[in-house]
């Protein structure tokens, strides 16, 4: 049986991390391509260094040429500028779309069996920038957004508490960015909803957080951004995909009518598996939730109606 081929297009901190996270989950060969010059190679030189130490046994390889992504089951794009302190993610428009488009086109002629995890921000819109132009089943092109959403908010929620992560659970929909929409009553603790466990104005400042999480990362660094966790996040979806484990968790999807939003990329809960998006699960949600997503989707909706406007992508 042929090994599994997975390439992160990016070696910058999130491209990199992501790449030893799926090194160490012994899942597939990696290969990882940018545009700087012996970055990548230097990058997997060290990863493979360190293998002997983690008990991965690679192969790990890094590239500047595109044609090495070839027949690769899943490609993750982090490729991109990062967000800067008081920069909007819609401010990343311009920047990016070019970056991403030119990674889109490369994985349309190389990888065209490829699912593709999207990374590079801002993420809702970059994720129409690479349907576009791949011309891929929309069921193939995922956008990592709720999964470190969630995540976050289970740290939050375990901090206040006391209690161990691996017992929280949290669902965030929405777009990636100050417009998420955390649902504490799908929020649990062992099983028990988070508005059993704290009061309301402790969970609004939960979410608020959760909201700001990236943000409170980028003003600490003051130059770049958070990729330790968004590198996880990417991995965990490779793993997903590439063992069919049908893992459910939020991710950017394109829908055509579910939760009543119509050709957009938004926040929702999904079933993971080898064929990427293997469905979308509609949560009965109430009519302040409802609105919340919906509001969240019309704020994505703005940044690809500018991305029509300037870019006359379709």
């Amino acid at each position: 049986m042929p090994r599994r081929k997975v390439s992160v297009i990016g070696a910058g901190n999130v491209g990199a991390t992501a790449t030893y996270y799926i090194a160490e989950k012994v899942i597939a060969d990696i290969v990882m391509v940018d545009v700087m010059e012996g970055m990548t190679q230097a990058k997997a030189l060290d990863f493979l260094h360190s293998g002997p130490m983690r008990s991965y046994d690679g192969p790990i390889s890094g590239s500047n040429d595109f044609a090495t992504i070839t027949n690769s089951d899943v490609v993750v794009i982090t490729a991109g500028l990062p967000r800067k302190p008081g920069m909007d993610r819609m401010d990343l428009l311009k920047a990016n779309t070019a970056i991403v488009k030119t990674a889109a086109q490369h994985i349309a002629r190389y990888a065209p069996n490829a699912t593709v995890i999207v990374v590079s921000n801002p993420l809702d819109v970059m994720c129409h920038v690479v349907l576009s132009t791949t011309g891929f089943a929309i069921r193939r092109v995922i956008g990592m957004a709720g999964i470190l959403d969630a995540t976050r908010f289970r740290y939050f929620v375990a901090e206040h508490i006391g209690c161990s992560l691996s017992v929280v659970h949290a669902m965030v929909l929405g777009g990636h960015g100050d417009q998420m929409v955390p649902i504490p009553r799908f929020t649990t603790v062992a099983g028990i909803p988070i508005t059993e466990l704290m009061d309301q104005a402790t969970i609004e400042r939960l979410v608020d957080r959760t909201r700001k999480g990236g943000a409170e990362i980028v003003g600490l660094l003051k130059t770049g951004s958070a990729y330790y966790a968004p590198a996880a996040a990417a991995a965990e979806m490779v793993e997903a995909i590439l063992t069919d484990r049908r893992h459910m968790a939020p991710c950017a999807a394109y829908l055509r009518g579910e939760y009543g939003i119509e050709n957009l990329f938004i926040g929702v809960p999904v079933i993971l598996g080898k064929h990427g998006i293997e469905s979308v699960v509609e949560l009965d949600l109430t009519d302040d939730e409802k609105q919340q997503l919906l509001a969240s989707a019309a704020a994505v909706k703005k940044g690809v109606d500018e991305l029509h406007t300037f870019f006359k992508v379709n």
